[in-house]
């Protein structure tokens, strides 16, 4: 058999023929778990069968407690839609492969040909999704499909297995292994596997789930669902008592109870002569009581998913704006812990895997890319925008990467076109704005047209103004307009316009004769 000189994380030694199956396909001895059915272990769940199911989960045998989460989530549609909410919040992350520290070229390059390879890998957002089935579950379990595509290993796909094909090592309880019928269980393939756990809480792998804090509430809610149910059916119908005489047979006791029992649905029914059928009052109560105990269960169960209650739900006399961003952030920091925690598990079991079958600068398990999600926020950019300048202005020594990360700009990269500022225009000579200064200043001086307009407005004002005085008389003095226009009609052979004529042909004579001299001066 061809072995390979790769060891994973652990200094296993990588059999590259493993790669070509899946183990559960190629084990004879794991048949059976893909003929494994559920058994529901919700059904009937009372204290002391749920206190049983958590004891032999301790022991190593993980299918109860596994099923049961399973019926938590179908059964339950709060559970469901809070642990959707925080699956969600895992699927719209940027991410990116970081090469090892002060990489070299070709670890740098070896980092870019991992991040195009999951770029193009159509079935990660799904298995991001399928991880985060451990935040119940405390594990989850992504079997990979390999394949040699162009000289390279690739990872095409995987299969989400069933929780319950795993148990824990008898020697090593943090350790999975998978149900192949022995007392310790088969052993994980190297690279065949993403093996991905949670942690709610500190502990061994089988008590770290939200599936033991969360299924108390679920069975307490449970037993007020129930109690309502049966509330509400009798809510609103009248006691019945049925009466029978002395003597009465079995046989007839039965008929009379069966009266009692249907009437009240029926409205109607028959009994043997000699019997009575009472109504008493009416069975009355309120639901305050038992939803009282669904709404804490609830509450309880956003708190250990979410951290909060603000973001899910809302009574009207606590849910306040600021509380609720406080559970807003509190919920972010959860998300946060959830991402490192897959970031770490896909580094192991993803990307190291890849690198060591592909990555030419791999040379040992202890150098290697990491998978990391941005999880930074994006500083105000104008606020920084402002401040900068002048910080760098005092001398400090800011790292231009620090500015691009704080303000989640990417940085260009070589070629790729880039915004730019508008240069100003170039600054003019001494001598281009001295002579702009004397053409302003000649442009100031009055020339020919001008003296001539000044001199016709001296000579022509005085004529306008007596022309113009018996108007505004008859203006001032008219009652009427007709009255007015009347007036003015009389007015004509009256006011003289000779002396303005010739004031004006006079004006136009200079006029002219000035033209024909600039002219012939060439201005």
């Amino acid at each position: 058999m061809a072995t390979s000189p790769i060891v994973d994380l652990w200094g296993r030694q990588i059999e590259t023929t493993d790669l070509d199956e899946q183990q559960t396909d190629s084990d004879a001895k794991l048949s059976d778990l893909k003929r494994h059915f559920a058994g529901h272990p919700s059904s009937g769940l009372t204290p002391a069968k749920l206190a049983g199911i958590m004891k032999r989960a301790e022991d190593g045998d993980l299918i109860a407690q596994c099923e049961l989460a399973e019926d938590m989530e179908e059964k339950d549609a709060h559970i469901q839609s809070e642990l959707a909410k925080r699956k969600m919040a895992l699927l719209n992350i940027d991410w990116n492969i970081r090469p090892p520290r002060n990489a070299t070229a070709q670890e740098q390059h070896d980092a870019d040909m991992l991040q195009e390879l999951l770029e193009d890998a159509t079935w990660l957002e799904d298995a991001l999704f399928d991880m985060a089935d451990a935040t119940l579950k405390t594990f989850s379990n992504l079997e990979l499909k390999w394949e040699i595509i162009e000289g390279m290993h690739s990872v095409t796909g995987y299969d989400h297995r069933d929780p319950s094909w795993f148990q824990t090592n008898p020697d090593n309880r943090n350790q999975l292994r998978l149900r192949d019928g022995s007392h310790e269980g088969a052993e994980l393939n190297p690279f065949g596997w993403i093996s991905h756990t949670a942690k709610a809480k500190s502990g061994y792998l089988s008590r770290r789930g939200l599936v033991r804090v969360l299924a108390w509430p679920f069975l307490f809610k449970n037993y007020s669902i129930r109690d309502l149910a049966e509330f509400l059916e009798i809510y609103g119908l009248p006691i019945r008592l049925g009466k029978y005489p002395e003597g009465a047979t079995e046989r007839e006791k039965s008929t009379l109870l069966r009266a009692v029992m249907s009437i009240g649905h029926n409205a109607g029914g028959i009994i043997p002569k000699g019997m009575d059928i009472d109504f008493q009052n009416a069975a009355d109560g309120a639901s305050d009581p038992f939803m009282a105990m669904v709404n804490w269960c609830e509450k309880s169960q956003s708190k250990a998913i979410l951290g909060g209650t603000l973001t899910s739900q809302a009574d009207g006399k606590t849910s306040t704006n600021a509380l609720g961003n406080v559970h807003n952030e509190v919920r972010e920091e959860i998300r946060d812990f959830d991402l490192k925690r897959i970031a770490a598990t896909l580094t192991r079991d993803l990307v190291f895997p890849l690198y060591a079958l592909n990555g030419k600068s791999y040379r040992n398990r202890h150098r290697i890319p990491r998978f990391e999600f941005d999880l930074t926020e994006a500083e105000d950019i104008q606020m920084l925008s402002t401040a900068l300048p002048g910080l760098v202005g005092l001398g400090m020594r800011i790292p231009l990467e620090w500015a691009h990360d704080k303000t989640q700009i990417p940085q260009a990269k070589d070629g790729e076109a880039i915004l730019g500022s508008v240069q100003p225009p170039n600054p003019q000579s001494q001598a281009e704005l001295k002579g702009l200064a004397v053409l302003k200043a000649l442009a100031n001086q009055p020339d020919t047209a001008d003296l001539q307009a000044q001199k016709l407005q001296q000579e022509a004002g005085g004529l306008m103004a007596n022309m113009l005085t018996p108007v505004r008389d008859l203006v001032e003095s008219a009652t009427s307009l007709p009255e007015l226009r009347d007036s003015i009609l009389q007015l004509q052979g009256v006011i003289s316009t000779e002396e303005l004529g010739e004031v004006m042909a006079q004006a136009m004579a200079a006029a002219e004769l000035a033209g024909i001299s600039d002219v012939a001066d060439g201005k």
